[in-house]
């Protein structure tokens, strides 16, 4: 399965880039999680206010979405970076 985040900062974040390398580190973690295969992460190449910022891409069986959601990583995403986000987009597919 894939599990697709796709976020966007809110305006009041201005060194949006300096803080990729760490949310990527912090989403490769789940990749330590049995049943996650793999994590990308893709910044947008275009910075337009009608685009969104980042994309993550979690390539994992069905069942460990509900262990990466119960995760640290996913709680410390949330609450570190939660209120930075004006929006934020989930998708799953096979």
């Amino acid at each position: 399965m894939k599990h697709y985040i796709i976020v966007k900062f809110s305006d009041t974040v201005k060194e949006k880039e300096a803080l990729y390398p760490e949310i990527e580190v912090l989403f490769k973690k789940a990749e330590k999680i049995e049943g996650i295969h793999q994590v990308s992460f893709y910044p947008s190449v275009i910075d337009l206010p009608n685009r969104y910022d980042f994309m993550i891409l979690i390539e994992l069986e069905r069942e460990a979405l509900a262990v990466f959601d119960a995760s640290d990583i996913h709680r410390d995403w949330k609450a570190k970076y939660g209120s930075l986000l004006t929006a934020k987009t989930i998708f799953d597919c096979c």
